[in-house]
């Protein structure tokens, strides 16, 4: 599904919330006032703020290309373990002929 908004976009709304952080109370009130000026959802800026936390080493977490690769290799492993269950029976099924 394509985003929404541009790269250029997200990153702007990820700096309005992580530079001027002693302007807000909180960071959850800092999300909510940058989303609302940008119009969209505080939702979608935090994940974007968790994001960037990761890629910048601040917080754990799995970063988008990583999780992408493990999503595809779980994929392939899944398949793998298929074709050697179809390779066991159709072994064991000539193996029985006379």
């Amino acid at each position: 599904m394509p985003s929404k908004y541009d790269e250029q976009t997200r990153a702007k709304a990820v700096r309005l919330v992580t530079e001027p952080v002693a302007d807000y109370d909180s960071e959850w009130g800092a999300i909510t006032a940058v989303a609302g000026r940008l119009g969209m959802t505080p939702e979608t800026l935090r994940r974007w703020v968790r994001q960037a936390q990761v890629y910048a080493g601040q917080a754990d977490g799995v970063m988008s290309e990583s999780a992408r690769e493990i999503r595809e290799l779980k994929r392939k492993n899944a398949e793998l373990e298929r074709t050697v269950e179809i390779l066991k029976a159709a072994t064991s099924f000539f193996a029985s002929m006379p």
